[in-house]
């Protein structure tokens, strides 16, 4: 059985909605995409400090809907944003069902989130900060630190950042909500 592995993000243009993108490889290292996916959502939440998710979770879902389920997800965030589990986006996602695994992984620090695992990544001095569901923490920085990549971000990241930036709809098989 192969695992899948997963990485998505979502961008919110300024014109309104939330356009979300999936990286899908076969190798935890992302070293060749195997799947990608966007969905389009004309309306989402508005921002909202401390309920990130709920801006984020229904794009994800839209994502993930018809989706072959995945093994690991890595989203863009937190997994939970303090030591005692307060739920982030990555918490919720699990929760939600859309993989038995989750690695949130945050660009930047989240003063409450101290128990997160700083990795560092190639020549930066600036950690990229590791929570994790459904897996161990240190397997989950482990599975960061050696993505494909030389860069702080790794590479299957950056490529669905870009995804999620993308004008959107870009083709008939991306799918409107």
């Amino acid at each position: 059985m192969t695992t899948r592995f997963g990485a998505t993000d979502v961008h919110y243009p300024p014109s309104g909605g939330g356009h979300a993108a999936l990286v899908v490889s076969d190798e935890p290292e992302f070293g060749a995409i195997i799947e990608e996916r966007t969905a389009w959502l004309g309306t989402v939440a508005d921002y909202a400090p401390g309920r990130f998710y709920e801006r984020e979770l229904p794009a994800l879902t839209a994502l993930l809907a018809d989706a072959d389920p995945l093994d690991v997800l890595i989203v863009d965030g937190y997994v939970d944003l303090d030591p005692t589990g307060r739920p982030g986006l990555g918490w919720h996602v699990w929760d939600a069902g859309l993989a038995p695994a989750v690695i949130g992984v945050a660009k930047t620090s989240f003063r409450a989130a101290t128990h997160a695992e700083p990795v560092l990544r190639g020549t930066s001095t600036r950690p990229l900060y590791v929570t994790a569901v459904g897996m161990s923490l240190a397997d989950a920085a482990h599975l960061v630190r050696t993505m494909a990549g030389s860069a702080r971000l790794p590479d299957a990241l950056r490529v669905v950042d870009r995804r999620a930036r993308a004008a959107p709809p870009v083709s008939a098989d991306e799918q409107m909500i």
